[in-house]
């Protein structure tokens, strides 16, 4: 199985490599594994959703709701 970077990820999925790495540290991407200081993703792996985007759609909908 072909494994990738953060950097490699974070380019493929237009994200920093830091929010890969965060991903990868939450437990998010299955099958990452730290090596050393590097992360080793499966190639096949799928980009979590951010649950950033999700709270904050969330949050607009309801104060939309209250007006």
């Amino acid at each position: 199985m072909t494994q990738l970077t953060t950097a490699e990820l974070a380019e493929k999925w237009n994200i920093s490599q830091r929010r890969v790495a965060i991903y990868c540290k939450e437990g998010r991407i299955p099958g990452a594994v730290l090596k050393g200081r590097t992360w080793l993703i499966p190639e096949d792996a799928e980009k979590p959703k951010d649950p950033r985007k999700i709270k904050n759609t969330i949050d607009t909908f309801e104060a939309e709701a209250k007006q």
